[in-house]
């Protein structure tokens, strides 16, 4: 009963600070019974190139939550707000679950109801737990990486026509999809009730907060070689609720998001791309990050046909077939998925990793050495198989496109303090997603990458030893993306090169 009244608080205190952002509003003012607390005026601008649905999108991150953002500020919050976060963020599971069912049908798996599993995650806590900061989590205001410099920084001396001669500096756009690790939900959140929010300009792949010495993303590494890098995650965003892409940039991800979810993430970018003022459709070199496929692990066990090693496969391919036949002048980062059993280790008696249970029940769930748990490692060890198998050849290359898989991922193991244990500043509160320091690492893995050729690249073993960020080669200053499949289609075999042989002798002793 008293939680079923606490419920009730949670809607009514969520409605305030909601109408407060969303309404053109001003504190103190009344709106729909409702009085705005805090925030600010965010209509809608129009969208761009068939922006963002309701489902397909975060929101745009107009409710003030407290006064300074984590990463220029410490946060200062008034009684008022201090309440309304402490009770306000369970309800956005109504209208989360309303969202999914106009887009993907009323099958509630199908629909990935986040925002019911969160809710039922923080059932289990109290309100000094819900309040409780954890500033090792964040990043300080103060903090700043030293400056990372390269031998050569420069553009070509003419835009590349062959995806075989791209530089960093060449690269004019960079766009991101996928699920929570990319959205960068609660990278940078202080309490259990920030998990919601979906810090995308921090996020690993592109996030485009302040400069590399705030914090390392893909995008901030590209901009010190092209700092007019188009696409680059700006802000915040709440999950759940509509954004503009002036907040998301071409961060399309979505939180809860399975890999049958992919094709409508990609023919969302593509349009969004084809549309954009200011982007060169057919000649701008463009870099795409894709990483997918463990919400169907963590689902695995809710439908196994759905969620199989086969499906998984299927969308990806449909993805990237849809990204080569459309897209001119585009390289495409598919990252292999995390070796996802060790997770089961990034656990402490807190309420937090409750949610970790809510979020991935097929993972976390299952007893030790179980049927259940050895028959999810296989389909996690055959989900990399399979990526490798249908990326290691010539299908996904042409001379204006490439896909290439980028393995940093393969064997990572949970970062260990000195002792052994899990070290869990590189762990949000629901000890499942990434903070900042983790996005961080993350971001090292995959630049190095991209300039290692197949069959070079490095593998992460564990995230205790920092990555050190790697130039580009100054013998290849440019990404590898030619397959080994595809120089081994260009040489000739023996027996051709017997063959022109022995015409070439024929043709000496008979002229």
């Amino acid at each position: 009963m008293i939680y079923g009244y606490l419920v009730v608080v949670l809607n009514v205190c969520f409605i305030v600070v909601v109408s407060s952002a969303f309404l053109n509003c001003k504190p103190g003012k009344k709106v729909n019974s409702c009085y705005c607390v805090a925030g600010r005026h965010s209509a809608l601008e129009p969208r761009v190139g068939g922006a963002h649905t309701q489902s397909d999108s975060a929101v745009k991150p107009a409710i003030t939550l407290s006064r300074g953002d984590p990463l220029t500020g410490p946060p200062v919050r008034t009684s008022m707000e201090r309440l309304c976060i402490a009770v306000a963020t369970c309800v956005l599971a109504s209208a989360s679950v309303k969202v999914s069912d106009e887009h993907f049908g009323n099958n509630p798996l199908q629909a990935h109801d986040w925002w019911g599993q969160y809710e039922e995650g923080i059932r289990h806590y109290s309100k000094e737990a819900l309040n409780k900061e954890f500033p090792e989590k964040t990043r300080a205001a103060s903090f700043s990486h030293p400056v990372f410099r390269c031998p050569d920084m420069s553009p070509s001396p003419s835009v590349p026509s062959s995806v075989e001669f791209v530089k960093a500096a060449d690269i004019k756009v960079i766009a991101a999809l996928g699920d929570s690790l990319t959205t960068a939900i609660g990278a940078n959140a202080t309490t259990v009730l920030g998990i919601p929010i979906e810090f995308r300009h921090v996020s690993w792949s592109i996030g485009g907060y302040g400069s590399f010495q705030h914090v390392i993303t893909l995008a901030n590494i590209l901009k010190l070689f092209n700092p007019n890098l188009l696409g680059a995650a700006p802000g915040k965003t709440v999950h759940g609720m509509q954004a503009h892409i002036s907040e998301t940039g071409f961060n399309l991800a979505v939180t809860g998001h399975n890999t049958f979810h992919l094709p409508s993430q990609t023919r969302h970018l593509i349009d969004t791309l084809r549309g954009y003022e200011g982007l060169n459709f057919e000649k701008d070199w463009k870099l795409l990050t894709i990483l997918m496929g463990m919400n169907d692990i963590c689902d695995y066990c809710k439908d196994k046909a759905l969620f199989s090693a086969d499906n998984f496969i299927h969308y990806i391919t449909v993805s990237l077939e849809m990204l080569m036949n459309e897209v001119p002048r585009m390289i495409v980062n598919v990252v292999q998925i995390l070796p996802m059993q060790t997770l089961r280790e990034v656990q402490r008696p807190t309420p937090g990793c409750l949610l970790q249970r809510s979020f991935c029940p097929c993972l976390i769930e299952p007893a030790a050495r179980s049927a259940e748990l050895l028959e999810l490692v296989e389909v996690n060890w055959e989900f990399q198989r399979r990526l490798e198998l249908l990326l290691y050849s010539d299908r996904f290359f042409r001379d204006n496109f490439a896909v290439v898989l980028q393995p940093f991922l393969k064997h990572a193991d949970p970062p260990r303090l000195p002792n052994g244990k899990i070290d869990m500043t590189f762990f949000t509160h629901d000890c499942f997603h990434f903070t900042i320091k983790g996005h961080e690492e993350l971001a090292k893995g995959l630049w190095n990458n991209m300039f290692q050729p197949e069959g070079g690249k490095m593998t992460v073993s564990s995230f205790s030893d920092p990555v050190t960020l790697s130039c580009p080669p100054k013998e290849h200053p440019y990404i590898f993306t030619r397959p080994t499949a595809a120089r081994a289609a260009q040489r000739p075999s023996r027996a051709s090169v017997s063959l022109l042989l022995l015409a070439a002798l024929r043709g000496f002793l008979f002229a």
